[in-house]
């Protein structure tokens, strides 16, 4: 198989994707690995929000620039925006391969002379080097790199000379640092830098698969989830980001800025586009989880409600609990695919507006589960909904069950300016009021204190109250 002799500018920007995609899908992998200097889990955090930096730089650049432009754009990105150790260091790597482009499209010779300046260039970055850490596995690296173009290897052959050293290198540091022989891991950093140099061996060995046939079936990567955070023309990138996946969401926060979810195999490219059309942040990828092998829920009951004493009240009836806010759909998503259950009823609480329900609505499709939403319009309509649900009965059965529990349900809620004399005295005037056409349970979501008994003796019916914070007002009154 042929591959190419060297990256122009779009390659190497390609590549700088396809290492945010991959650092960003390790990170909680990489950030296991970390003890060494000290055990704070966040160099996978800090080497895929440095890479992330990078590739932002580079997206802004015009036109079709060229390889020079992309490297110095990515070196200056990653210097600006680095995090952490393992940050500054991936930037000195980023800042070695934009010196040694200064002559022309990176072949194997610009892999060799980069990685051998970055040696340099880390060795002055950092105090005090100490072997068994990434400084190992770059020098490694950058060794079996020089060895290779001076046998006059191509790109492809040096590239994959420095990745079987990296590899070999990372595998060794436990013997060098009685920190990572201790804690039965390799080292953080080296990890990250060995999966930068994968996504470069990834790259060139992509850019050869695209130029010939169909791939085979079943080869095929994982599929990933991609979110994250745009400010642009989200209708221009809905329709660029179509193709490239399934599952996509864009839950509006304004006209020109919302949150991204999608579904792809080709994460780079998902990236890679977002980053043309707009600005991107909070960049999160995960690994999709396989079909799941054992028995699953069959049904799983979200909640929507603030967090604090409200939510632990649902969690503790069953349900699966998910903050209002801007990443409420996902989390939603998130909730659903974690759980695996085929079967999902929704409990909007008054607190989802129209155009999310309609994202939950469509994304859940793609995990090939149902939703059933419940019109619940208060959290006390909700607790009436969650306390009849019955597990066993067909979802349509359960579902119409909980909304004639919701809809029993008569509501009121008071708010500081609502107060003229007493809260006790306000509720119960609420209650009565509620009351007059029958009921016998109050139901009470309350930030303030309130004598239950008081109100059982007044009103003659049976009152429950909740203590609840974060519901934007002092109470919240069902009636069933």
């Amino acid at each position: 198989m042929s591959h190419p002799r060297e990256l122009n500018g779009s390659r190497l920007h390609d590549w700088a994707a396809r290492a945010v995609a991959e650092l960003s899908a390790r990170r909680a992998e990489i950030n296991a690995l970390n003890v060494f200097p000290v055990p704070d889990a966040d160099t996978g955090s800090n080497m895929a929000h440095t890479m992330e930096a990078a590739l932002a730089e580079s997206g802004r650049l015009a036109g079709e620039p060229s390889v020079g432009e992309v490297a110095r754009a990515l070196a200056v990105g990653s210097v600006r925006g680095a995090r952490g150790n393992s940050g500054l260091v991936l930037s000195q790597v980023l800042r070695a391969i934009a010196n040694s482009t200064n002559h022309g499209n990176v072949d194997g010779t610009c892999i060799a002379e980069s990685l051998t300046l970055a040696v340099q260039l880390v060795d002055r970055a950092i105090a005090e080097p100490v072997e068994g850490t990434v400084i190992t596995v770059l020098r490694a690296a950058a060794i079996a790199a020089e060895a290779a173009d001076a046998a006059g290897s191509d790109l492809h052959e040096v590239v994959s000379s420095a990745v079987d050293a990296a590899r070999t290198a990372l595998a060794n540091t436990p013997s060098q640092l009685d920190v990572l022989r201790e804690a039965g891991v390799v080292d953080a950093g080296g990890a990250g830098f060995v999966v930068l140099l994968e996504a470069l061996l990834a790259e060139i060995e992509g850019a050869a698969a695209a130029a010939s046939t169909a791939p085979e079936p079943g080869s095929v990567g994982p599929q990933l989830e991609v979110m994250f955070f745009f400010d642009g023309d989200l209708g221009t990138l809905e329709s660029a980001l179509a193709g490239l996946g399934d599952s996509l969401v864009i839950a509006r926060a304004e006209e020109t800025s919302g949150r991204v979810h999608i579904h792809s195999h080709t994460a780079g490219r998902v990236i890679e586009t977002a980053f043309a059309q707009g600005g991107v942040s909070d960049l999160r990828i995960e690994v999709l989880p396989d079909a799941p092998q054992v028995a699953t829920p069959r049904r799983v009951v979200v909640a929507v409600t603030p967090p604090g004493s409200v939510a632990d009240l649902y969690r503790e009836a069953g349900a699966v609990v998910v903050a209002p806010g801007e990443d409420v759909v996902s989390d939603i998503l998130s909730g659903v695919r974690n759980s695996s259950a085929q079967e999902l009823i929704l409990l909007p609480n008054g607190l989802l507006d129209h155009r999310q329900l309609i994202s939950v609505e469509r994304a859940t499709h793609a995990f090939e589960q149902s939703i059933t939403i419940v019109p619940t319009g208060r959290l006390v309509s909700g607790i009436a909904a969650l306390s009849v649900h019955d597990a066993q009965a067909p979802v349509g059965v359960a579902a119409y069950t909980m909304s004639e529990a919701a809809a029993s349900m008569r509501t009121a809620t008071l708010s500081a300016e609502d107060i003229t004399t007493t809260v006790e005295a306000a509720v119960e005037a609420a209650c009565r009021t509620l009351l007059a056409e029958g009921g016998e349970h109050v139901i009470l979501l309350t930030g303030t204190q309130v004598d239950v008994e008081k109100l059982d003796e007044a009103l003659h019916v049976d009152v429950m109250a909740y203590p609840a914070d974060g519901l934007g007002h002092l109470v919240e009154i069902g009636v069933e």
